[in-house]
């Protein structure tokens, strides 16, 4: 498959890119710089596959660009939001992600999230680390009993099952959560879960309210003012699955104002840039979107992007085609 051009938009694991490269003639991005729209359009053109992750945006105007050559776009993660998917459909371009195999690691990081917010993890490291810690006090930085709470999932998909196991199992948390597409009474029963008929029931009465659904015209700015103003004041929002599924300055309004008791982010709207007003509260705890960041995860999330690229060229069906 030498002869088969292929364009790596970002530095992967180096096992991956040896893997790629001995594999197709491929072109990789040392520099790791994000390209530009024009960068992407001209790969577009130059390539016969495009290897982007989920910080590139694949718009139309990439896609249906004149004199394209790219046939397939293998996506480097499981969402594909950043790829215009109506306009891969319309010119016939395959589009695969990488599920699965991400799965445990993101689930990981939820829960690490939710630990970390209740119990002030992110303001006690500096705390000690700057040398402002004067010693135990029976009151100091007292937060959130995690375990035996109600965990509520928006979505309920594999990562949300795998939290779901961690949460029930590891911490005694009663799980409930609204998906109205998942149907799986066995998954149900197995976590003792309850179905919730609406978000607004679910934010209601959840102590830990984590997200987990894709981002769709459908849910993205679903957690907003409104929604926010539904959950207990002594709630926290977790959110693992994409930045837009908030409201960020409707969050940061009711973070502000103790709308409700904090937020673990690990994904934001704009990413990498996260608003002053995010940074600058005490009652949130930021992470730079390490949900699949462990060497094993991602490593097997470019295996993933490399088995879909061969079964593509081999004639075949790749196993992750979204489209």
């Amino acid at each position: 498959m030498k002869n088969i051009k292929v364009l790596v938009t970002r530095k992967w694991p180096k096992n991956v890119e040896t893997k790629l490269s001995q594999t197709f003639n491929v072109k990789l991005n040392n520099s790791d710089k994000p390209l530009t729209e024009l960068e992407l359009i001209k790969a577009m053109q130059d390539y016969d596959a495009l290897l982007p992750t989920v910080t590139d945006k694949i718009s139309d105007n990439v896609i249906s660009c004149e004199n394209r050559k790219v046939k397939v776009i293998g996506n480097f993660g499981v969402g594909f939001n950043n790829i215009d998917i109506d306009s891969a459909k319309k010119n016939q371009v395959v589009v695969t992600n990488t599920p699965e195999v991400l799965t445990d690691c993101t689930a990981d990081i939820a829960m690490l999230l939710m630990l970390g917010i209740a119990r002030r993890a992110s303001e006690g490291e500096p705390h000690v680390r700057n040398s402002e810690w004067s010693g135990w006090r029976p009151t100091h930085m007292m937060g959130t009993k995690v375990t035996g709470k109600i965990l509520g999932l928006v979505g309920m998909g594999r990562i949300a099952q795998a939290v779901a196991q961690k949460s029930h199992f590891g911490f005694g948390m009663k799980i409930i959560y609204f998906d109205p597409y998942f149907k799986d009474e066995k998954i149900k029963e197995k976590f003792s879960a309850k179905s919730c008929n609406s978000i607004d029931e679910l934010l209601s009465e959840a102590d830990f309210v984590s997200l987990h659904c894709p981002s769709t015209p459908e849910t993205q700015g679903l957690i907003n003012n409104d929604k926010l103003k539904k959950m207990k004041q002594s709630g926290y929002l977790i959110n693992t699955a994409r930045g837009d599924i908030v409201v960020e300055d409707d969050l940061i309004s009711a973070l502000r104002n103790n709308l409700i008791q904090g937020a673990g982010l690990d994904v934001f709207l704009n990413e990498p840039n996260v608003p002053e007003g995010l940074r600058n509260l005490s009652n949130v705890f930021l992470l730079p979107h390490l949900g699949s960041a462990t060497e094993e995860t991602r490593e097997a999330m470019g295996m993933r992007v490399f088995s879909n690229l061969t079964s593509f060229f081999d004639g075949k069906e790749p196993v992750d085609r979204v489209v």
